[in-house]
């Protein structure tokens, strides 16, 4: 009965597999371990071409280049750049709101700034042109502050607003 092939527990079995896997008994696994290991030798060596470690902001560059972020964070640095961009008293009366579809809006604290803003236009979308292409603004639009609104209040009343009421 020695002869009879007996069967293995499942522990016996595990660890034969194992044994097969890691070490022991050469396995056809080994051979393509070691097929790997006959391919080109310039493929893949650690001070190889293209194997240079690169700068932390080149691959940040690279990476909104890919992901298409360019113009949007040209717009956000023009957001936050409107202090030197504008200068210090205007950026002290008018404040970048967001920009929607190439066209940068600017709250104004009076209408007088608005209308004054107005006529430099073109001056401020030249300077923008020149230190940041990519945020493709075409336009500016630069509005006064807001009316006040009839609708709200302790002596509001529901209707269109004041209106001539003498006839």
């Amino acid at each position: 009965m020695p002869d009879e092939p007996r069967e293995l527990s499942e522990a016996s079995a595990v660890y034969l597999r194992f044994r097969e896997l890691f070490g022991g008994v050469p396995s056809s696994r080994s051979r393509r371990i070691r097929k790997k290991d006959d391919r080109d030798p310039s493929a893949s060596q650690p001070f190889g071409k293209g194997r240079d470690p690169r700068g932390l902001g080149d691959v940040v560059d690279q990476l909104t280049a890919q992901l298409g972020w360019g113009a949007s964070l040209a717009q956000s640095d023009l957001l936050e750049g409107w202090r030197e961009l504008a200068g210090e008293e205007t950026a002290k009366h008018a404040v970048p709101e967001g920009i929607t579809e190439g066209v940068l809006t600017v709250r104004c604290e009076s209408t007088a700034w608005a209308t004054q803003l107005r006529m430099m236009r073109s001056d401020l979308l030249a300077r923008i042109a020149d230190r940041f292409p990519e945020a493709d603004i075409q336009s500016i639009r630069f509005q006064g502050p807001d009316a006040p609104s009839w609708k709200r209040g302790p002596r509001s009343i529901p209707g269109r607003g004041p209106r001539d009421t003498y006839g």
